[in-house]
């Protein structure tokens, strides 16, 4: 089925005895040393076969030794495919009253859905259920790696209004109040539901409505009355989100309703919590311990919101399994011009951290009622492909806009068109992870594993080939998913979670395979399924990964890289 072309292979060594030192050498002017990822490529691209031999790490107290065997490969960048074929970037899809047929669910999928998220903050869990059913009869029919993961956010601590019979038009200078008694409207007093908004205002705050379509400034309080005058007017509607400039409130970020969703996500095997209002890592902890018990393996995505959870980032993110930009609250909570600069924060807190991130939010508001978007709106797109998220979403636009498959149209083609302009290390430096090496005589399974998906995606690279890997944990294809290569990585696993979970890592197409002990049978049937679903064709060359931490087919010690070329 495929024929080997060139292979990198490593074995960490046992350590030599100890013996005497050599007499010193005659001293000369050392020569540079080159970087390694250079040897690599060269050796790969001769004209001549050689066999390269080095020395990556000495000392007595072990070392790895690497030998690269190639031929003639000259032919292989001329039969290349094209490195950037597919989109990367995952899109989120809000499921809504738009979306929630079985018609449109596949029609978002075929059109560039890679994750479908249920906002808890509306429908009750029946109409959840049957999204949820409707996304796993989708995936149990597509074998071909277009996967649809399931994200369950959570509605978290909202601080809302109540309920109104009719909008009340509220004007400029006009006085309007917020009281905590349940129940009341009236053309200047709405209810708000929660006990402490009194102690949690003060006089001089701004409250704003829907994230700032309206805007109040609190003048007086009382005991149970909250007194405003309109800053900047509009509709006030039913049951509006309300924030305080700069402020959290004072409420725990997972509710009662919350633990109720999270407990159906369980019993429905979600792949995503997206939890709203994180503050801290103790909500984290407090949530995967519950998961634990449960003996679910769901990951955790903290939506980044409130004004309290900025000086707690980092630690958020290391108890995580990733992040979500929620532009929304985050730019009610703080001032407006501090979000891009926050977003590239979190984006690159992160990637640094090898850990997913969505930006989201208002990507697409106009396209909630207009077939078309603003060209703002495309450059918001592309400024978060530029910084390196994982993931862009779509809320309203999906979920009860118009146009929902125009806008995740518009949301595919922008995300493949900037990414056709990247993945160069000179223009966008920060897209493309850094080359790693070893530089001391011990190290981790781990540190070699990030040291050869580092020299996979440089091997992919120059070679122009798709990247397979075989992973039972997900750890090598999200390593690789890390370092960006160029062209798509096929991640093959014979656990049905990784593969739901992989979906939302930009560029990963994870796909479900039985492997046999034969490793040899595994690879036909891998490049198999592949010609088959058209994503390699006779002739293209491949760059296959037998690496990480969990060994599969090898000694634990033993790591590969290979560069097959298809048969057909």
């Amino acid at each position: 089925m495929a024929a080997e072309i060139g292979g990198f292979a490593a074995t960490r060594m046992a350590a030599p005895a100890l013996r005497p030192a050599a007499p010193p050498a005659p001293t000369a002017a050392p020569a540079p040393p080159q970087p390694r990822r250079a040897v690599a490529a060269r050796s790969l691209r001769t004209v001549a076969a050689e066999t390269l031999t080095a020395d990556l790490a000495g000392g007595t107290n072990g070392a790895l030794h690497a030998q690269m065997n190639s031929e003639a490969t000259t032919e292989i960048t001329s039969l290349a495919v094209t490195a950037n074929s597919r989109r990367k970037t995952k899109i989120v899809c809000t499921i809504g009253p738009s979306t929630n047929t079985r018609e449109m669910i596949w029609k978002l999928a075929e059109t560039g859905m890679n994750v479908a998220r249920l906002n808890m903050s509306h429908g009750d869990h029946q109409s959840h259920q049957r999204v949820i059913d409707l996304v796993k009869e989708y995936n149990a029919q597509n074998t071909d790696g277009n996967v649809i993961a399931i994200m369950l956010d959570t509605k978290g601590p909202e601080v809302r209004s109540g309920d109104v019979p009719e909008p009340i038009m509220l004007n400029e200078g006009q006085e309007f109040n917020f009281t905590i008694k349940r129940g009341v409207s009236t053309v200047d007093t709405v209810s708000v539901n929660y006990d402490d908004f009194i102690n949690d205002v003060e006089v001089g705050d701004i409250l704003l409505v829907d994230g700032g379509m309206m805007s109040l400034a609190v003048k007086a309080k009382s005991a149970d009355t909250v007194k405003c005058e309109v800053v900047d007017g509009g509709e006030l509607k039913s049951r509006r989100h309300l924030n305080v400039r700069g402020k959290s409130a004072t409420l725990p970020s997972i509710t009662e309703k919350d633990w109720e969703d999270i407990k159906f996500g369980v019993e429905n095997g979600v792949d995503f919590y997206a939890v709203s209002f994180v503050k801290d890592a103790k909500v984290i902890h407090e949530l995967k311990d519950y998961l634990k018990g449960a003996n679910a393996d769901i990951h955790v995505i903290p939506k980044i919101e409130s004004a309290d959870s900025i000086p707690n980032l980092q630690s958020i993110i290391a108890a995580s399994d990733g992040a979500m930009v929620a532009r929304g609250d985050l730019g009610a909570e703080l001032p407006i011009e501090d979000v891009p600069l926050l977003q590239a924060e979190i984006v690159q807190t992160c990637r640094s951290m090898e850990k997913p991130v969505i930006v989201a939010t208002n990507m697409l508001e106009s396209m909630i009622n207009h077939p078309t978007p603003t060209r703002a709106e495309v450059s918001d797109i592309a400024i978060a492909v530029r910084e390196g998220a994982d993931a862009i979403m779509l809320s309203g636009e999906t979920a009860h806009g118009k146009y929902p498959l125009k806008a995740v149209k518009v949301m595919h083609t922008v995300a493949l068109r900037t990414e056709s302009s990247l993945y160069n290390s000179t223009t966008s430096p920060g897209l493309v992870a850094p080359a790693q090496a070893l530089y001391s005589e011990e190290f981790s399974p781990s540190q070699l594993s990030k040291m050869f998906g580092s020299h996979s995606t440089m091997m992919a690279n120059t070679l122009h080939t798709p990247i397979i890997v075989f992973t039972q944990t997900g750890s090598m294809a999200v390593l690789l998913s890390h370092y960006r290569p160029s062209s798509t990585i096929f991640a093959f696993t014979n656990e049905e979670r990784v593969k739901q979970r992989l979906a939302l890592y930009q560029g990963v197409i994870p796909i479900h395979m039985q492997f046999s002990d034969d490793a040899e049978e595994t690879f036909s049937r891998a490049i198999s399924s592949l010609l088959k679903a058209q994503h390699v064709k006779k002739g293209d060359y491949v760059t296959l990964v037998q690496s990480g931490v969990t060994s599969i087919w090898r000694d634990e010690s033993t790591h590969h890289i290979q560069v097959r070329k298809v048969q057909g």
